[in-house]
């Protein structure tokens, strides 16, 4: 792993150009359970990366135009334009797929002081479930960023939770997902989560507004489909 603090300015410009954004970071202390270990030396910091809404769609879909044939499309673009980033900022780039698993719904909510919703999915005061991480930045010395305040969960005061009864086939229940119920009823043909995005996602209230596009929706209900 290289030396050097990151250049926190530039490199949030570099990632705007993609859609992408910083979303929070923090510094491990010796002992941090949240420590990453990585082949490329010690860490001492790590930075979030994701979007919010729609971001990054325009960007991904010119790269996928010239990349349809690949397996795991969003995925290989996250890795291709982060890793390209973070070797310009002195810089490891981990994904989520990555083998072995890092914690990464754990340094998310460290790093923006969001919580978990009750399908599971991480869920943002303003942008609701319309958000995503797309990798994190590894560095090798601390990095100059405020640590996260816990912010306030937008579930605790939805008394109606309508994205647990918006499910046809109730494959949510607030503590699991049905995984593979879900995944049945989307290989059926014609069906409304797939061709418009999932209902009980579309059926929080917070967020409004911040949806992703319908063409980002659907490529998202097929990749899960399989």
């Amino acid at each position: 792993m290289p030396d050097g603090g990151p250049d926190i300015g530039g490199l949030t410009s570099r990632l705007e150009e993609f859609g992408l954004s910083v979303r929070g970071g923090f510094v491990l202390e010796e002992g941090d359970i949240d420590a990453p270990r990585h082949r490329a030396g010690p860490v001492r910091s790590v930075l979030m990366v994701g979007h919010f809404g729609s971001s990054i769609w325009p960007s991904f879909r010119r790269w996928h135009l010239a990349h349809s044939h690949e397996a795991d499309p969003l995925d290989n673009w996250s890795k291709e334009v982060l890793g390209r980033i973070a070797a310009d900022h002195s810089a490891v780039a981990v994904f989520p797929s990555d083998k072995p698993f890092m914690p990464f719904q754990r340094w998310a909510m460290r790093a923006e002081g969001i919580s978990q919703s009750p399908l599971g999915m991480l869920i943002h005061p303003v942008y609701g479930l319309w958000h995503a991480f797309r990798g994190a930045l590894l560095f090798r010395d601390p990095i100059d960023i405020e640590p996260a305040t816990k912010q306030a969960h937008p579930c605790a005061t939805c008394r109606a939770k309508p994205c647990l009864s918006a499910c046809p086939v109730s494959a949510f229940d607030g503590a699991n997902f049905a995984v593979d119920r879900c995944r049945d009823h989307l290989r059926q043909k014609h069906q409304a989560c797939m061709m418009g995005g999932c209902l009980a996602r579309l059926a929080c209230p917070v967020g409004d507004g911040y949806e992703y596009v319908p063409e980002q929706q659907a490529f998202h209900m097929r990749a899960f489909a399989g």
